[in-house]
């Protein structure tokens, strides 16, 4: 009976994290209600049109500074649709010697697909306490590559002319978290993140400048 009764409060909790996006054959995101492990809650049915599952303007948009880089993401929030589908896509272009730094989606694989110019392309991957290994390729036109879920990557254009590749995720909401936002775009001290990093207090002084982190 004990055991009957911890199954019965296991599938309960279970079930919390379940929604009826997991249930339906469609199911267009209503973004004016919490987002959940599983998606959203849907649409009513009756106000579902084809415009939530469709997309118009992956194109390249504003080169962002400092890196030089257009990302254009096609997530939940801009094709309803990809509620509770578990995928996304964004187009990213890279100017001649752009680079998208380090960064990790917690929540999601990568794979992205070279269809203009070269782009090189890596992630990397922690092996013991002291050592970590890379894995980097420069891709062209045609080529695929896959970066796992939750490993710290980066991509850049080792060239003149701007690149251009097609990336696809596993998460219909894929989290984004830019080493340099998270180190040195932030309110700690200078010299706490000094410490922490093992960088100068003149050098992180400058990154802070420049990726919008307090000096005080």
């Amino acid at each position: 009976m004990k055991m009957l009764h911890t199954l019965s409060l296991l599938l309960a909790l279970l079930s919390l994290t379940f929604h009826a996006s997991t249930l339906a054959d469609l199911c267009a995101a209503d973004l004016q209600s919490p987002n959940t492990p599983s998606g959203y809650p849907c649409k009513p049915l009756n106000t579902t049109t084809v415009e939530d599952f469709t997309y118009t303007g992956l194109q390249s948009g504003p080169f962002l500074p400092p890196y030089g880089v257009s990302d254009t993401q096609v997530s939940v929030s801009q094709m309803l649709g990809l509620n509770g589908q578990g995928l996304s896509v964004a187009r990213l272009d890279i100017l001649g010697g752009g680079v998208v730094p380090l960064h990790t989606h917690p929540n999601a694989a990568e794979m992205i697909i070279v269809v203009k110019g070269t782009m090189t392309a890596g992630f990397i991957t922690q092996t013991s306490l002291a050592t970590s290994t890379v894995y980097m390729k420069t891709l062209k036109e045609g080529d695929v590559m896959v970066f796992p879920q939750g490993l710290t990557h980066f991509q850049f254009n080792p060239g003149k002319e701007v690149s251009t590749a097609y990336a696809s995720y596993s998460s219909s909401k894929p989290d984004l978290q830019l080493s340099t936002v998270v180190s040195f775009g932030n309110n700690l001290p200078p010299p706490v993140v000094s410490k922490v990093t093992y960088i100068t207090i003149s050098e992180v002084l400058r990154l802070k400048v420049l990726f919008g982190g307090t000096l005080a």
